[in-house]
């Protein structure tokens, strides 16, 4: 099987795997049942009658407290209007502190009313009208407002930290692996140039792997821990104390596979050929190899492939079971493979956030990336390199000099191209006066030394042909060998026969020589039939 690095080295100028979007759930254990609610309302805060009113004084006082604290530090406060893009509004205020630095800074909190699991109480039956009637419990949905805090922090760049006011408290932690290892690549003086969140190109690239590979579940609960001590929580010091305290739940990992290709045009086309050749990765056997796990008519889920076009960046998304893989050609540099794994239980691996599980889930995206690419280079075709025909069919800019397009079908372009075609094997190289005299002869009309030297300048700022030290003559390059030679055949042997096969004045017998021609007269034939039949419809 191809390996998909080989395939690639000759384009691709970094490769970075790293742990990319995470999304936690902070939950307090001792919350989370019926006995653990009555338990903290009557012995830790002292509630004669456990109930949901009690609750919500606490969630008063806590809704009460987030307004106190944003005015004391600055913080504005938005209330989102539905449909709004709460990160686009949040993203230049985290800009901002980023360039003011510092030990972290909330830039906005946030509020939008959103749907969430919350404890309710009501009197059991038959106790309606008791002075101390007994309570029952139970979860309901509801639509209550959350709080986001929008934040920078100096280990992790942008992140948000949400909650609400209403019992159990959950905290969700939005962070991102990408980021934090553009702070741990600053600390270390690692220059890198940016890509989106990612990495465009790195001055060392192996000890940047090395510092992905470091990341793990410690840097996270630093982060929460660091962050609850400084932000309202309707929890205080004596609940943490009590033994109330949060732990950490996976909601979404994703791992990425990131490759940086040097022409991003032929990493475009490389990309858009795999959705070509691959549209049918979400078949169930396709999903079993590459994930690595076994799927029979029992198994959950639906298995499918989906591609996206938003504007004109196409993404190729493998669903399986509530998790998935994608792939998407990054702000036109990178080519993109994700796993993004939404239930961690759909691979038997458990949600708390720990080491063991951490790098359970690590090799899972790891392998994930690498198989799917692995299967895609097996049998891919060669991409159409439209890199390359572009930067020799237009004009360019080389070094801050103008390089005029070499047009392809050009009459003077295809002679000069058939002339240096024929100079290969001379290893002294070719001159102004022998390109003239071979290239008028191709033509058939006058061709000057003043075109020739026009000629020559082009053909080597495009880099097709390099000058010999000293010396006035000239030698094809690797590329410009490769060049002259498609331009010439697919023109001579090709474009040119193919027209002449096309042409509605070919003779017959010459037609029926032709299976091109044959083909071409018997389509154009159904679709005069076809136009005619619709114009007499109408």
């Amino acid at each position: 099987m191809a390996d998909y690095a080989t395939l690639l080295r000759d384009h691709v100028t970094l490769t970075c795997r790293s742990v990319d979007r995470i999304f936690l759930q902070a939950y307090v254990p001792k919350l989370q049942s019926v006995g653990g609610v009555c338990q903290f309302l009557y012995w830790q805060r002292g509630y004669g009658i456990p109930s949901s009113a009690a609750f919500g004084k606490i969630g008063d006082g806590f809704v009460a407290e987030v307004h106190r604290w944003s005015k004391a530090n600055g913080v504005p406060v938005r209330r989102f209007v539905k449909g709004e893009n709460k990160e686009a509004i949040a993203r230049p205020l985290i800009e901002a502190a980023e360039r003011e630095g510092g030990d972290g800074k909330v830039v906005l909190v946030g509020i939008a009313q959103e749907k969430t699991p919350v404890w309710r109480s009501w009197k059991a039956k038959g106790q309606e009208h008791a002075a101390h009637p007994h309570m029952e419990w139970g979860r309901q949905m509801a639509f209550v407002n959350h709080f986001y805090f929008y934040l920078w922090d100096p280990e992790w760049g942008g992140a948000f930290w949400k909650t609400n006011a209403y019992a159990p408290w959950p905290v969700w932690i939005w962070l991102n692996g990408h980021g934090w290892a553009q702070r741990q690549c600053e600390r270390l003086g690692i220059g890198y140039t940016a890509l989106d969140n990612g990495f465009r190109s790195c001055d060392d690239p192996e000890a940047l792997q090395r510092i992905c590979d470091r990341l793990g579940p410690g840097a996270v609960k630093s982060f929460f821990w660091r962050w609850q001590r400084r932000l309202p929580s309707p929890l205080t010091r004596d609940d943490l104390r009590a033994g109330y305290v949060y732990d950490l739940a996976f909601r979404q990992f994703e791992i990425s596979d990131t490759r940086v290709f040097d022409r991003p045009a032929a990493g475009r086309a490389f990309f858009e050929q795999l959705i070509r050749d691959h549209l049918d990765v979400g078949r169930p056997e396709s999903v079993s190899l590459i994930f690595d796990r076994r799927i029979n008519r029992r198994t959950p889920g639906t298995f499918r492939t989906k591609v996206i076009t938003k504007d004109v960046d196409p993404q190729i998304s493998c669903y399986y079971k509530s998790s998935r893989i994608k792939q998407y050609f990054k702000e036109h540099r990178a080519l993109r493979t994700e796993t993004v794994v939404c239930d961690t239980r759909d691979f038997g691996i458990g949600r708390r956030v720990t080491a063991a599980n951490w790098k359970a889930l690590r090799a899972v995206g790891d392998s994930a990336n690498q198989r799917l690419c692995d299967a895609q280079a097996a049998d891919a075709r060669p991409a159409p390199d439209v890199a390359t025909f572009a930067q020799v069919t237009r004009p360019s800019t080389v070094h801050g000099q103008h390089a005029p397009g070499l047009r392809f079908g050009d009459p003077r372009v295809m002679a000069v191209m058939a002339a240096v075609v024929g100079f290969t094997h001379l290893l002294a190289g070719f001159d102004n006066p022998t390109l003239v005299r071979v290239v008028a002869a191709q033509l058939g009309c006058s061709y000057t030394s003043r075109q020739a030297t026009y000629d020559l300048r082009r053909l080597k700022r495009k880099g097709l042909i390099v000058r010999l030290p000293g010396r006035h003559r000239y030698q094809l390059t690797p590329l410009g060998r490769r060049v002259a030679v498609l331009f010439t055949k697919v023109y001579g042997r090709v474009l040119a026969p193919g027209l002449a096969a096309l042409d509605p004045q070919l003779p017959t017998d010459l037609v029926e020589r032709s299976e091109l021609a044959r083909a071409w007269r018997q389509l154009e034939r159904r679709l005069d039939r076809f136009a005619e039949n619709g114009v007499a419809a109408a």
